[in-house]
């Protein structure tokens, strides 16, 4: 419905390819870490369907992936030499595709830049299993274990202790939180991927999630093409997060058939799930609940005032057209908050 602002369907091939033939390199028999059983595989926005085509030609398409060296413990190295030993071999791959842009170190991850014309570059993190510790740690706490078990240690060369060999790692559970997430559309998504196999004549199961479009789905990329044009001068980086939008809507979703009645019920509920603890506002990462996505409002309170007055922008604007059955009139009052096409659509 939506096609005009999702990922093209030869554009995600594109990058599911890319990213699958990483993951080949680095499994190769002469591979370096070959012996500790990588694993390449995709997190944020391509992962969870919600993917939004860049706001403008100069923005490139951000795919997130993790690189899990399964066969590793955190009591084996440290986060610098996890990282290193990860970094040359994705440097081999690139001088291997004979790539021109150089690989860049980030925080947390190793980025590789596509030529230009492919418009995605990809943040690939490194990474080792970390289940154990982090039930043991939900456990003490009396928290949801439930996504538990493919809890990640991801490297950060920004915290103190980056380059020993501790049991203490920055945690991620990506895996987790995509089950989470298609646990709050669960009955959409099979419904969805039934029709799409009836109307091709094929199986249910030859259906892969990527192409499946849910409501959920649809509602979080029309808030975030929103959230881009509310914000797309401000130099401050107060935007709120795609992460805190899509859990707070994963959270308000009630199974909803149509956009439309997601997107409301979506936006008058999602402040519900904005916890307040006595000190500071939480919104805990549903699969390690120790982890809170609103962590940077203390610190900078501009991006918690920024995410309400854009909650309450996409209430109004959403609002104004929810009782107009003119498509002219919706067009008109949509086209400068998500843009004149994605108006059209919807």
């Amino acid at each position: 419905m939506f096609g005009a602002y999702e990922i093209g369907e030869t554009r995600y091939q594109q990058a599911y390819d890319r990213y699958h033939t990483l993951g080949e390199w680095l499994s190769r028999e002469n591979s370096a870490i070959k012996q500790y059983a990588p694993s390449v595989y995709a997190q944020g926005s391509f992962a969870l369907g919600t993917v939004i085509k860049p706001y403008t030609d100069e923005e490139e398409y951000d795919v997130d992936l993790v690189c899990e060296l399964k066969n590793l413990s955190k009591v084996q190295l440290s986060q610098q030499q996890l990282k290193h030993i990860t970094g040359r071999e994705i440097e081999s791959y690139r001088q291997a595709n004979s790539m021109q842009k150089a690989l860049t170190e980030g925080r947390r991850c190793w980025t590789l830049n596509y030529a230009d014309g492919a418009q995605f570059h990809m943040d690939i993190v490194p990474a080792l299993p970390n289940g154990a510790g982090v039930r043991l740690l939900l456990e003490q706490r009396n928290m949801d274990t439930s996504w538990v078990d493919t809890a990640i240690g991801i490297t950060d060369n920004e915290v103190p202790n980056y380059t020993l060999i501790t049991d203490d790692w920055p945690r991620s559970n990506p895996k987790g939180y995509l089950e989470w997430f298609k646990s709050r559309m669960t009955v959409m998504l099979e419904r969805r991927r039934t029709e799409m196999a009836k109307a091709a004549h094929g199986k249910v199961e030859g259906i892969p999630d990527y192409k499946v479009r849910t409501p959920l789905q649809s509602a979080i990329m029309i808030l975030k093409r929103h959230r881009d044009i509310m914000f797309e001068d401000d130099q401050t980086h107060r935007s709120p997060i795609s992460i805190i939008i899509t859990t707070l809507a994963g959270h308000s979703y009630q199974g909803e058939e149509q956009i439309a009645d997601a997107l409301y019920n979506i936006l008058f509920k999602m402040d519900r799930f904005v916890l307040w603890d006595g000190q500071k506002y939480v919104i805990p990462n549903p699969s390690d609940p120790t982890e809170n996505f609103a962590d940077k409002w203390e610190e900078f309170p501009e991006r918690k005032d920024a995410f309400f007055q854009w909650l309450e922008q996409a209430r109004q604007h959403f609002t104004a057209v929810s009782d107009q059955y003119s498509r002219k009139i919706i067009n008109e009052r949509l086209s400068p908050h998500i843009g004149r096409e994605l108006a059209k659509r919807a």
